[in-house]
């Protein structure tokens, strides 16, 4: 009777996940008012933690670094049985990590950082540690085989060669960021989404101590310990697609009331009920990274100014054996970086429409860490520009404020105020120093109105520009 009942639970378990077409969780963006005083500082701080980011992609196997503050996007869960309070993360599909601040929890260097947003997470009484014999720990340790692994748990070694190790923790793991890093343990338990929906068994790492990074990440890249790979295993349609609408914000808090939709599986028959919007979704193909296989890299094959389009440098349109090249589309990177002989093109063409019209505001970039920036008086008349990819020639044409942030500068009794515009693109650097690492990146500050969707089964990722508040709202109710 216990047996039948047990099969009678996880059949109804399995029907409702089944069932489910799509789970619908908010996306919180938490602009930080207290922590920067002038759009200059926030540039600054920003396009700092954008260019470490980028730069670190081609020194270290482990790229995570959580999104400057006034840029992040966070996504919240409950663990455990009986669940923990809600914890709130970084959402990053540049990594395939989930990590979190556990109890008692140390963050050396932290106190010029913003604050938690949530409490160090306290163990529940159903985690467990994950055995060194697992393929989870494995990929925690960068491919580190069990035996290895067993071996640095002092598995003893008559149990390593008939795999007998299960009592044996996985060794705790380093990782490495832009301008942190950390230590962490890892376990499973019951992860718990806000609307209930449920994954047994979740891998995740445990950290006491890190070093500047008072904040987790929810891991969304390929890889085996992502959040959509776990869910795939319990719900294929779930975790196989994904996608993420970022309300536009401008650095703007009273534009962010409503939340981001992330939105996990496919939502096509509802999509065809959202109103009057009209959706056009365009793809282009994955391109595969054998050096870092959990980015999300497409081909780009120039960018347009105007009517004047700029071709990419080769290595922008293709992934070498090396892993070098490619444009990797980034939740976690606020701009978007560009190497350098693209940029210049971009940037000597933007200016050659603008600047002959408008003011230079050379000081304003040297405190924003943003070129080119202008002065004008009421209104400013900027150039398109569109991003081509390669493979298909899809194009997506971004916004005006995706790519110029205009904003009041001075009034501090040393400038006087005035209005200002700035170009929010990045030199990532020369080509030659971008070897082992993606070629450009497409941060989410480009990102915003559209959704993206990242669909792994076809491997192809999809803009559509959207009101992402809007979509919350119809995908809602």
């Amino acid at each position: 009777m216990a047996t039948f009942l047990c099969l009678l639970l996880f059949l109804t378990w399995w029907f409702t996940i089944s069932m489910s077409e799509m789970v619908l969780l908010p996306l919180t963006h938490s602009l930080s008012k207290t922590q920067f005083t002038t759009p200059n500082h926030l540039l600054k701080a920003t396009s700092a933690r954008s260019a470490a980011r980028f730069n670190h992609h081609h020194r270290h196997k482990q790229v995570s670094v959580p999104l400057s503050p006034g840029s992040d996007y966070t996504l919240s869960f409950s663990l455990g049985s009986p669940s923990s309070p809600t914890i709130s993360l970084y959402l990053d599909t540049g990594s395939d990590l989930v990590w979190l601040p556990c109890s008692p929890f140390e963050c050396i260097l932290c106190e010029s950082k913003a604050p938690p947003l949530s409490a160090p997470l306290n163990l529940s009484s159903s985690a467990t540690a994950v055995p060194c014999k697992s393929s989870a720990c494995s990929a925690a340790h960068s491919s580190l085989p069990s035996s290895d692994l067993c071996a640095i748990a002092r598995c003893p070694l008559d149990s390593i060669e008939i795999s007998d190790c299960n009592s044996f923790p996985c060794p705790p793991f380093y990782y490495a960021y832009g301008d942190g890093s950390l230590i962490a343990r890892l376990f499973k338990d019951s992860l718990t989404l806000p609307n209930s929906f449920s994954i047994q068994n979740f891998n995740f790492g445990c950290a006491h101590t890190t070093l500047g990074e008072p904040v987790g990440v929810a891991g969304f890249g390929f890889g085996r310990l992502s959040l959509p790979a776990q869910l795939s295993t319990v719900s294929p349609h779930l975790g196989n697609r994904f996608s993420y609408c970022l309300v536009s914000h401008s650095f703007n808090s009273d534009k962010v009331r409503k939340p981001s939709p992330l939105i996990l599986g496919r939502y096509e028959e509802k999509e065809n009920n959202l109103g009057n919007e009209n959706v056009e979704f365009v793809y282009t193909d994955m391109l595969s990274n054998p050096k870092h296989p959990y980015f999300y890299s497409v081909g780009l094959e120039g960018i347009s100014v105007g009517k004047r389009n700029i071709p990419a440098p080769e290595n922008l349109k293709r992934v070498d054996r090396k892993g070098s090249g490619g444009m990797v589309v980034d939740s976690g990177t606020t701009f978007t970086m560009l190497p350098q002989s693209l940029y210049d093109s971009v940037v000597t063409e933007f200016d050659h429409r603008v600047g002959r019209v408008y003011e230079r505001a050379s000081e304003v970039e040297q405190t924003t860490g943003m070129s080119r920036c202008y002065y004008y008086d009421k209104v400013v008349n900027v150039p398109l520009i569109s991003l081509h990819f390669a493979g298909n020639g899809s194009s997506v044409v971004l916004p005006r404020r995706n790519y110029f942030y205009e904003f009041l500068d001075g009034g501090d009794g040393v400038r006087k105020k005035r209005n200002v515009g700035c170009l929010m693109l990045m030199n990532g650097g020369d080509e030659k120093e971008l070897i082992g690492g993606p070629g450009a990146t497409l941060g989410n500050y480009q990102q915003q109105g559209f959704e993206v969707v990242y669909d792994l089964e076809k491997r192809k990722v999809g803009f559509a520009r959207r009101k992402c508040s809007s979509l919350w709202d119809s995908l809602k109710n």
